[in-house]
């Protein structure tokens, strides 16, 4: 008889099976309420993120520190988190409102506070995609911290190698360090980091803030001492979850708020029977491309339309940017800044209102009830897109009255990981496939590859995998989403829940037309199955401009054209 041939699994298999353990055990531990992340608790999570190695954390099942990876975390963590070893996470409860200074992350929009020297809450607003996110990055960076333990302990009584207590020396300086003072304390890092001197200078400045110019040398000191003193005096590091945070989520709180805010605006302007065009987008590109032309003549002569937003665009710009601001809310436009917790900011564009149509298109015989409005929405996270989605399409009740929303379309603008092209490509979905299950959501996109024809960009057709976290992702699952059948082209966070929010509104509440358009556009923000081209290398900068633009273009010139 013939041995059957033993069933070896892939590392594509195995990545995913470390990616369903990994939200498997966050949900457990949010429903305990409290973990310790290098204890016995957390060491599922440490297992997993160690045997899935995403790219975006780089080296870090390797003994050297991953310096890319400590960067792109850092900045989406409040500043001075590596110096507490309490984590609290917890619902909107009023630390706004006390003398506490809110912290914001310079890459993820959420208040932390910083109550005392040992610990920092952590708001959460945004749903569960925001918990998975901020605990995945606390993982990597304990992870991290105990890897610098382990390099610079030399016994169990709590000795210190001397480039430890040289860059404990350097730490303790109150003023900025002189650049000699700088290089020598860099010289013993990057002997117990396992780089090189270049490796840790070139990184440096990247960690720097305006008020701190050596934080780089805080953080990794920090990280080894709560990691030494974990190890030494069983000083554990804890995460918790407040009770109103494990009450509240899941409950649609912020984004019922969020949506009754726009409604009422809506509703005292006069538009609530309007035909509505929603946009999920940037809070720049269609006031841009609605009036910049107008507010800059002069610039606007000097070269093309793409020109004039690149120049919109640079950390320099900020009189044009007001300039244009200023003709926007003079000729239509009304700006919501959010107080709902959501972290998503709204404009409502009246387009009866516009003195001139955009790209030359002509304006149509309407009477003003007919005329479009356009309400745009900055970008959702995650699973906070279908809570906000469905919130807003549901119908809006005043004084014991229901008034059902006319939406006409849907666009969906944001930026994905491309799997096949590089940064500044454009994708063009037909589904969105979430990840980890079996769920897919077809649907007939109004936009097309054929609308980009002349404009000079690369532009692929396909499916969209709507992942869990953009940040566990590695190339063996990559590849194998890549060379599936399901015909991916790309990976981002949001576009299921939209299209689950949507199809609920329009083919089963009946809240919306049935017939809704939706566009959906996604440009690169990078690709990870390519060395270097992570998220963490780096962001898009003026690359990310043009795509952003023409799909703005394209949904303008659908819904006024």
């Amino acid at each position: 008889m013939t041995k059957l041939k033993a069933h070896t699994r892939s590392r594509a298999q195995e990545s995913t099976g470390a990616i369903e353990r990994l939200y498997i055990t966050m949900r457990h531990l949010f429903n305990r309420g409290f973990y310790k992340p290098m204890g016995v608790s957390g060491e599922s999570l440490r297992d997993s993120l160690l045997i899935l190695r995403p790219e975006i954390y780089g080296s870090i099942s390797e003994e050297k520190i991953e310096l890319q990876g400590l960067l792109y975390v850092i900045d989406r963590l409040p500043d001075s988190i590596e110096e507490c070893s309490y984590i609290n996470l917890t619902s909107d409860e009023g630390y706004k409102n006390s003398h506490f200074k809110p912290i914001i992350p310079p890459k993820r929009r959420r208040n932390c506070y910083r109550i005392d020297d040992e610990q920092m809450n952590i708001e959460v607003t945004r749903g569960r995609s925001e918990i998975y996110d901020i605990l995945t990055h606390l993982t990597f960076l304990y992870i991290e911290s105990h890897k610098i333990m382990k390099q610079v302990l030399i016994d169990e009584s709590g000795a210190v190698i001397r480039d430890w207590k040289k860059l404990e020396v350097a730490v303790a300086k109150k003023e900025n360090l002189t650049q000699e003072e700088k290089e020598i304390a860099l010289t013993h890092t990057a002997n117990f980091l396992g780089r090189t001197f270049e490796e840790v200078n070139s990184v440096y400045n990247a960690f720097a803030t305006s008020t701190n110019a050596d934080r780089f040398l805080n953080i990794i000191y920090y990280l080894g001492k709560l990691a030494i003193e974990e190890v030494i005096n069983d000083n554990k590091r804890i995460i918790t979850f407040s009770p109103v945070l494990r009450e509240r989520l899941g409950h649609h709180i912020h984004g019922e708020k969020w949506a009754l805010n726009i409604k009422q605006t809506l509703d005292n302007k006069g538009l609530v029977g309007r035909p509505l065009h929603i946009i999920s987008a940037n809070m720049h590109s269609v006031m841009n491309s609605l009036y910049a032309e107008k507010a800059l003549p002069a610039e606007a002569k000097k070269g093309s339309l793409m020109s004039l937003y690149e120049l919109l665009s640079s950390h320099g710009s900020t009189k044009q940017r007001e300039k244009t601001m200023k003709v926007a809310l003079a000729e239509g436009m009304t700006y919501i800044e959010d107080t709902s917790g959501t972290n998503i900011n709204v404009q409502i564009f009246d387009t009866a209102k516009l003195k001139k149509m955009p790209f030359g298109l002509e304006e149509k015989e309407l009477p003003e009830a007919e005329k479009p409005v356009i309400i745009v929405m900055d970008y959702a996270f995650g699973e906070q897109a279908y809570e906000t989605m469905d919130e807003l399409l549901k119908p809006y009740v005043k004084d014991g009255s229901t008034h059902f929303l006319n939406v006409v379309s849907i666009g969906i603008m944001g930026k994905a990981g491309i799997l096949d092209g590089g940064k500044g490509d454009i994708m063009i979905p037909s589904a969105h496939v979430f990840e980890g299950t079996a769920d897919n959501y077809p649907f007939k996109n109004k936009l097309k590859k054929s609308h980009f024809a002349n404009d000079d960009v690369k532009v692929c057709t396909g499916s969209m995998i709507s992942v869990l976290g953009t940040s566990l992702q590695n190339r063996d699952v990559l590849r194998f989403f890549f060379n599936s059948t399901w015909n991916v082209i790309g990976l981002e966070m949001e576009g299921a829940h939209y299209q689950k929010a949507i199809q609920a509104a329009s083919k089963i509440r009946g809240s919306i037309a049935k017939k809704v358009k939706v566009m959906y556009a996604y440009y690169a923000s990078d690709n990870p199955l390519e060395t270097g081209s992570t998220l963490a290398s780096g962001g898009l900068g003026t690359t990310g401009v043009k795509p952003t633009y023409l799909i703005t273009e394209k949904m303008l010139k659908l819904i006024l054209g």
